[in-house]
């Protein structure tokens, strides 16, 4: 980016009255930056899909469970139904700024290069923490499946090797992560296939309808009960964005990371909701019981699966698991690299990190890489470290999307730099999508909210600084 470009957010990109004024000019950054164009869109697919984890609700499914009254399939219906309206609204601006800096980049055209910084500084305490906790993840299930090596080996282990596949290129990371997702697949086939066959042979433990309507153990059905499961299992879904991440190396055009993004969302969703209808109708313990204690909601989804299957589905999951969360990390990495060159590329973080290397942003991926590997390693020695890393990593993602979602409204509706206004695409998406996200935080742990805040007034003040610095350098044209 030029200085005049990061100093004047009136003008670049989009001074024509249709997208193509923005393609035009994200296309030269794109040019000359170096990123190779290699992914196709089942790489792109296999990305969202690895940050996410086929299996995400394995963890959280006891905590919903009890949390919605036994609705839980009835929460990730509403979760899928609420994180598509950012879905959408990642498709809309994806084709305006096809860039490697995702919600950065959008929020910097449609609401200003502050607003930008801001919308990529609070994604990135996500994006360099989540792969973190997916880090741990993998730690504590390959130390339950060899306790003789501590956990914080094995997190270690698991940073350097994704690491190294990260380093090699964005193209063989994707042909292996590949790989892993479709282990990840079989594995939860083997699930679904094993509890049809026990539902069908011995009937389910609660009745066929309350996944969708609750278990009646702790009364009638409560829609605010369900509402506030749904906060909790939308958490589910973060990393499905970063497909965005991956624009400027896509080829044929941004359209295709659009629906990548849909695509990815979509099939999660049907995964979570078959997953966790029938593994509800499997559990043996009632919504109520689960609610009472609250220990074993960790392990509900396990315990479901042993007492209905056998140990041999439980081990192999464990493994998938283990093996899935490192590449979800994976995933999550290298979309924070991609985050840390995009900003780094507009000035706004050291100009090293925007450098390539045979087309890979190597130095920014060590950078996040290193800051990943000291943030999972200290939580892999504590007893309370997992409880610490994800009580923070879920605020800065989810303000980005509010970020976004205005994004969309002030391209379109207010500059009107895409031709005719939708009123539904461009104004009554982006608002219910921001409204359902404020919503999600105002239900999220006190502890994330303040760490949040903390981080958000980091960023304005990192802000604050950077443009005491260029205005006593050079201050930008027209006075502004």
């Amino acid at each position: 980016m030029s200085g005049n470009q990061s100093g004047d957010q009136s003008s670049k990109p989009g001074d024509s009255d249709t997208t193509g004024g923005a393609h035009s000019a994200a296309g030269a950054a794109v040019e000359g930056d170096g990123l190779r164009r290699s992914l196709g869109f089942r790489d792109l697919v296999v990305y969202g899909l690895l940050f996410i984890a086929p299996m995400a609700p394995v963890g959280v499914f006891g905590t919903l469970d009890a949390k919605s009254h036994g609705a839980v399939a009835l929460v990730y219906i509403i979760a899928t139904v609420a994180m598509a309206f950012t879905a959408f609204s990642y498709a809309q601006m994806v084709k305006v700024v096809p860039q490697a800096g995702s919600v950065f980049a959008y929020a910097r055209v449609g609401l200003g290069n502050g607003p930008g910084f801001i919308a990529g500084w609070m994604a990135m305490l996500d994006y360099l923490l989540i792969p973190a906790v997916a880090y741990l993840f993998s730690g504590i299930a390959m130390e339950a499946l060899v306790p003789s090596v501590s956990r914080w080996v094995w997190t270690a282990i698991a940073v350097v090797v994704t690491t190294a596949l990260n380093l090699w290129g964005v193209r063989a990371a994707a042909r292996v992560g590949f790989l892993v997702l479709a282990m990840e697949i079989v594995v939860l086939l083997v699930f679904v296939v094993s509890a049809i066959v026990v539902l069908a042979q011995d009937g389910a433990q609660r009745d066929w309808l309350s996944p969708l309507s609750g278990d009646g153990s702790q009364g009638a059905f409560a829609l605010g009960a369900v509402v506030g499961a749904v906060s909790v299992a939308v958490l589910s879904y973060l990393g499905f964005d970063a497909i965005a991440s991956f624009a400027e190396e896509v080829t044929g055009g941004s359209a295709k990371v659009a629906r990548a993004v849909l695509c990815c969302l979509a099939l999660a969703g049907v995964l979570f909701i078959a997953q966790t209808y029938l593994v509800a109708l499997l559990e043996p313990m009632s919504s109520a019981q689960l609610a009472a204690e609250p220990v074993k909601q960790g392990s509900a989804f396990y315990d479901a699966v042993d007492s209905a299957v056998g140990d041999w589905l439980h081990d192999l999951v464990a493994v998938s698991k283990a093996i899935g969360a490192a590449f979800a990390a994976l995933a999550g990495q290298a979309a924070a690299g991609r985050l840390l060159f995009a900003m780094a590329r507009d000035r706004r973080l050291p100009g090293a990190l925007s450098r390539t290397d045979s087309g890979t942003p190597r130095l920014a991926l060590l950078c996040a890489a290193v800051i990943t590997m000291v943030a999972a390693v200290w939580a892999a020695r504590r007893d309370d470290g997992m409880d610490h890393l994800v009580s923070v990593v879920n605020v800065g993602a989810l303000t980005a999307f509010v970020l976004l979602h205005a994004s969309v409204v002030g391209w379109f509706a207010v500059r009107k730099r895409g031709g005719a206004v939708s009123w539904w695409r461009h104004l009554l998406v982006p608002v219910l999508g921001a409204a359902i996200t404020i919503a999600v935080i105002v239900e999220a742990a006190g502890s994330a909210q303040v760490v949040g805040a903390v981080w958000f007034a980091a960023g304005l003040a990192v802000l604050f600084g950077q443009r005491g610095r260029r205005g006593a350098s050079s201050p930008p044209p027209g006075g502004h």
